[in-house]
């Protein structure tokens, strides 16, 4: 959604949301070039991200024509796909239909005002990428809390977060929790829209994406790596980039790298797919 949003920012676009068919419904449909098109216009592009999708997306292009984008590392062959947006961490080399982004793209916006006084913890959980350790993120998080008594911080949970995470940090003045439940779709935009601050834990990549994307100064709580991690290895880049700062360098040195030049990835893969187009028509 952040790329078809992206793309009508750039030029005049209708998008109609689709559902993914049934592995074997998609296969069928493939087969019969009958995947159901319900009434909609035939497609100039359809986009989808997700191993599920890749057979439904192969199926309404036969069916329906338009140009197939898979936003990932695609598990069927790549020469299936008309055009493949792949994070970089995915360690595939780009060419004349493939782009390497940094992270996943998102539906963030950069903020036009962010507020140096309000700041944002987004807390995940259990991964195959770090070692979670919920005592070692709580002090984390009062460290920041004690060091930064003039920002007013709201933090949030994942799914992923272990039940009786937040019992601790129930009793600090300049801190709002609000548990993942009671967030709907829009609230993480709106958070990200003015908060000047962000720090999340390494697990959660693509929110440290969105906050980047924001305009935020981010910083990453420290957890054991997976060595053989691929989002381990993209927050290691990130702060080798001096986009994000990790825990123990803010600790030594007080402050975050600023966040002087947002992502912007969804934009940028818009105009390369509207570019490539034009070369094709």
């Amino acid at each position: 959604m952040g790329l078809a949003k992206a793309l009508a920012r750039a030029t005049p676009t209708t998008i109609h949301p689709l559902s993914t068919l049934p592995s074997w419904r998609a296969l069928l449909a493939w087969l019969l070039k009958r995947a159901p098109a319900n009434g909609l216009p035939k497609p100039d592009l359809i986009l989808a991200a997700g191993h599920t999708t890749h057979l439904s997306l192969l199926a309404a292009r036969r069916s329906n024509g338009g140009r197939a984008v898979v936003l990932m590392k695609p598990s069927l062959p790549r020469r299936l796909f008309d055009l493949c947006i792949i994070p970089q961490h995915d360690g595939v080399a780009e060419d004349a239909y493939t782009l390497a982004t940094e992270g996943a793209l998102n539906r963030i916006l950069p903020a036009p005002a962010l507020d140096s006084h309000t700041g944002l913890f987004l807390i995940g959980g259990a991964s195959p990428h770090f070692d979670w350790d919920t005592d070692a993120i709580q002090v984390q998080i009062k460290s920041v809390l004690a060091r930064t008594p003039d920002t007013h911080w709201t933090l949030t949970t994942s799914r992923r977060t272990p039940e009786g995470f937040l019992t601790q940090l129930s009793s600090y003045p300049n801190l709002t929790v609000v548990h993942q439940t009671a967030t709907a779709d829009d609230w993480l935009p709106a958070q990200l829209a003015q908060s000047g601050t962000v720090w999340v834990t390494p697990d959660s990549a693509s929110m440290v994406f969105e906050a980047l994307t924001a305009g935020a100064d981010v910083g990453v709580f420290d957890l054991p790596v997976n060595p053989r991690s691929r989002v381990g290895k993209a927050i290691a880049h990130l702060a080798d980039e001096q986009r994000i700062t990790r825990f123990v360098a803010w600790c030594a040195h007080g402050k975050l790298q600023p966040n002087l030049h947002p992502l912007a990835e969804a934009d940028r893969c818009a105009d390369w797919i509207l570019k490539w187009l034009k070369q094709k028509n």
